[in-house]
This record gives C-alpha cells, structure tokens and sequence, in this order.
C-alpha cells in the first residue's frame, strides 16, 4: 500500500499510537484506522500498457499441429496483454512513499498476487516473449535488470524494496543470451556485456565458498543471505516460525530462510539440515552447494566466454571465463557427482555428504552442458529411470517428500520441467530424447486439461489427478502465470508438430518403462 503521508510523519505517528497501550501492543480496533488514515490501497502505482509489439499471429503457432493445441497456444499468446504493467512516473518522482521499485521499461508479471517482476520467473517469460515475436517489451525487461546490477550490484529477487537485499538464480546472462540468439543484436550484448560481468562478480564475491575432496580444495556457490530479522513480505509468518528459540538462534533462522526464498524454491524439505525428516526450522540452506546453482552459473561462465569473442574482446577476456567454467566442471564432478549412482547430489558442508534424495535439479548439468563425459548423460538417464521421479501421469515433482511445502510432492514447477526436458534434448541419444518428448507430451497435457477446466494457467500442478493446480505453502495456488505460458510456449515451439491434446498417459508409461529395461541390461 502506498504511504498517504511522508514516511517521518507515518513513524511519528505509530510511535504516539503505540506509548498509549502496555508494550506497545495496539489492539486491532486502534490499530485499522491507523492504516486507513496513513496507508492508500492505491491502484495508480501502475499506468494502464498493452504491449505494443503484440501482434495476432506470431510464426510458432503454425508449427503446432494438433488444431485444439494451436487454439490455446493463440490464447496463451493473448495473455501477455493482461500480464503486462507499466509503473508510474508517480513512484519515480515519490519513492519514499511506495514499496515498488521504479524500472523504466514496462514489465510482464508472473500474475495473482505477484503485482511486481520476480528475477528467476522472468527468464522463461521473455523466452515466451520472444517467441510471440515482442522484441522491443523482451528487450526492456533486460534493460531493467541491467540497471538493477548497476544499483545494487546484482538483480533483486523481486520489483519490491523488501527484496533489496537478496537475489534469485542468476539468469540475466542467459536472458541476454537468448534475446541476441533472436535479434543478433550485437551492440546490445556489447552495452549488456560489463553489466553482466559485474553481476557474475557479486555471485563469486558473496555466494561462493571453498570446499575440499581428496586434498583439492574447490570453489562453488551457494545461497547465503547473511541478513538477520523475519523477512518483510512474510514478517507474521517468520516471526511465529522462531517463537520460543534463543535470539541467535532466531537471526540465524531468518538467515537461513532468506537464503532458501533466494533459491526461488522457498520452501522445500531440500533445504532442511535432514531432508527425510524436520522442519522449516530446520532450514540450513546456507551449508547446502546445490547442484542447480552451480549448472546456472557454469553456463554462464560459458556464455560470457562466448560473449567476448561475439563482441570482439581481447582473447584474454573469454579465456578467463572459459577456465573458470572448466575449474568448475571438475568441482561439481569432485563434489557433486556420484559414479555409482549416476547423478549429480546437493552437498552438505555442515555433514560433508551428499544429500541423496530425488530432485529435478539432480540433473541440471544435462541442461547446462556441464559434465566431462558423454557417458555420464546416458548414467543420468539410467538414474532418472529408477528414481521414482517418472511415476507420476502428470509431470516430475518438485521432491519425493511430502512434507506440505510447495517445492516437495506433489508439486510440478515449469522451470524444472523445462529445464530437465531441455537437458534430456540435447544428450545424444534415441532413449533421453524420447523421454524428453513423452514428458513435454505430459507436462503440455496436464497445463492443457487445467486451463480447459479452469480457464486459466497456474504457478505449479499437481503431478496427481486429471490436471489440477498445485497448492501447499505459504499462500494459495496463483492464476496467471507468467513462466508457466512461457515454458508451454516453449515446449509448443520444439514439439508441436507432435504433440496431442489427446495425450499418450498409457504410451508415455510404456516407453519410460522400455527404457529403464534396455539401460538396465546395457549398464
């Protein structure tokens, strides 16, 4: 809510409502006008914007083949106008008096409550942008984040003041990556190109830590948000949490929370010091190495190697790059891979073991191109096969855990669907490409039978059911939704002129089923 007076005025006056009651407590009759005195519900924070590079028909919708798929593929392309919000020069001109974060560029929201840009979910919506052909509203969201690295250092996890403290996976660079992919605009990379090295930095500056196997110390990043007190957005929430625990205890706990709502995957059974059993309170995420951070940011070294050639760049520049993604590949096969297994684990500084059990992440090095040896793509799949993880008609959950936490069963997230499809795509083999189709095939049915019951697109699914929104968490399940059209939009463009609204549930089981028999005799 926006503020109806200057902020030295709002204190002043809760500081006198306070000292007429014993401990400052107000009793919730005092305390509503209070906030309907000084607190605006005020809708002007956002200027009415249609997108103005929306166009009818973009290209893709004619690779879709199915009629009832192409349809829908037409209305998920329609949504952009509604997601899209344009912030006011009032909030540039008076900041102190609103939450939001002034960018100057329009912006496209993940949708339901989120009234802001959120960084992580804004990677798949401007690859759907792209796609819908929206070059100029793709190219103003990345200027926006460019601009928040020159701020802050590094891009916020959301459009909001609260935010300003932590971040979220860093995929500004791939973000620039695919826009150049879509444009060849190469001035642009060259102005983005400082900026997203400057960003990297903060990354290798602040989220890395030093971790030693076999007498060879490796560097690799983690999610540390070292800033005490519950977070803003949820402080009721976060405060209740920590009741009853010692003051070092409690800081240490918001810490710790912070730091897994910096992961994007807030909240998960993954972050907790025993991810079989425990608590939120039993949240560690600082002493976790996760897999998938570490693929991001290999691919991103990557990227910015290629970057400099793209630009020109002395040799020296992309080879720096190119070094520190291969030191990288060899952390994460020394630390994170396990031969036997045959997939890549979060590791444990505070236990110094892996964490075993079953996520979508596990794979993130087939998505990110991060592994030494074509082998260990095909040992990957063997994994997925048998780990539990393909059971479900309805896409990949989030964990095996069902622990009532949105990141754990039964919940599906597009990003990780995306991200293990795309990964299972590109290893060269008949066996993974066919999986990787057979589940875009079930993640396009779950979202398709959902937006037919519901009429609308979710944050997650449940991998349950006849297609049904997730839930669980802190909130109820949201309607939009920004990265969910993207992924879809995505997965239409690669596979459309093969996938079925009809489905193939039965077919889908068979052919994972094949599979996992043929690698177990081959392996």
């Amino acid at each position: 809510m926006k503020l109806a007076a200057d902020p030295e005025l709002v204190m002043e006056a809760f500081s006198n409502l306070t000292q007429r009651f014993p401990n400052g407590t107000v009793p919730p009759a005092e305390l509503r006008p209070f906030v309907n005195t000084y607190f605006v519900d005020d809708r002007k924070q956002f200027e009415p914007w249609t997108p103005a590079d929306w166009r009818e028909r973009p290209k893709f919708l004619s690779k879709v083949s199915d009629p009832k798929l192409r349809s829908w593929a037409e209305e998920l392309h329609g949504l952009w106008k509604s997601l899209g919000r344009k912030i006011s020069d009032d909030v540039k001109y008076n900041p102190q008096l609103y939450s939001m974060i002034y960018s100057p560029n329009p912006v496209i929201i993940p949708g339901g409550r989120f009234t802001e840009f959120y960084y992580w979910d804004s990677y798949w919506v401007l690859n759907g942008l792209l796609l819908s052909e929206m070059t100029d509203t793709a190219r103003g969201m990345i200027q926006n984040f460019l601009q928040m690295v020159k701020r802050y250092g590094f891009v916020p996890n959301g459009g909001r003041i609260y935010y300003e403290r932590r971040s979220q996976p860093p995929f500004l660079s791939l973000m620039v990556e695919s826009f150049y992919q879509a444009t060849g605009d190469v001035e642009f990379l060259r102005q983005a190109l400082p900026t997203l090295v400057q960003e990297y930095r903060f990354w290798m500056e602040n989220r890395s830590t030093t971790v030693e196997v076999k007498g060879t110390r490796h560097v690799l990043n983690h999610y540390d948000v070292q800033v005490g007190q519950p977070r803003p957005e949820s402080y009721t929430h976060d405060a209740e949490l920590a009741e009853r625990l010692p003051a070092e205890a409690q800081e240490k706990l918001w810490a710790e929370l912070k730091s897994a709502a910096e992961s994007g995957w807030d909240f998960s059974s993954r972050w907790y010091a025993d991810s079989s059993g425990g608590s939120l309170r039993d949240t560690i995420t600082s002493s976790i190495l996760p897999v998938d951070l570490n693929a991001l940011l290999c691919r991103c070294e990557r990227v910015l190697a290629s970057f400099h050639k793209s630009v020109g760049a002395q040799e020296a520049e992309s080879l720096t790059f190119e070094q520190a993604a291969s030191a990288r590949m060899m952390a994460m096969e020394s630390v994170l891979w396990d031969e036997e297994k045959g997939a890549w684990f979060d590791y444990n500084h505070q236990s110094g073991a892996r964490n075993l059990a079953f996520y979508p992440s596990n794979l993130s090095p087939l998505w990110a191109r991060c592994y030494s040896q074509p082998a260990m793509g095909l040992k990957a799949l063997h994994y997925l096969s048998g780990s539990g993880g393909l059971d479900y008609p309805n896409g990949v959950p989030t964990s095996l855990s069902q622990t009532s936490q949105q990141w754990d069963l039964p919940n599906a997230w597009p990003p990780l669907q995306h991200m293990l499809i795309e990964g299972l795509a590109q290893v060269d083999s008949a066996d993974t490409k066919q999986l990787a189709f057979t589940l875009a095939q079930r993640w396009i049915r779950t979202n398709w039978l959902a937006y037919s019951k519901y009429q609308a697109m979710f944050e997650k699914y449940d991998v349950n059911g006849d297609g049904k929104p997730g839930g669980g968490g802190e909130y109820e399940v949201q309607l939009g939704f920004g990265w969910t059209n993207g992924v879809a939009l995505q997965l239409l463009d690669q596979y459309g002129d093969r996938l079925s609204s009809g489905g193939c549930g039965l077919m889908s089981g068979f052919v994972i089923g094949f599979i996992y028999l043929i690698l177990s005799l081959l392996l």
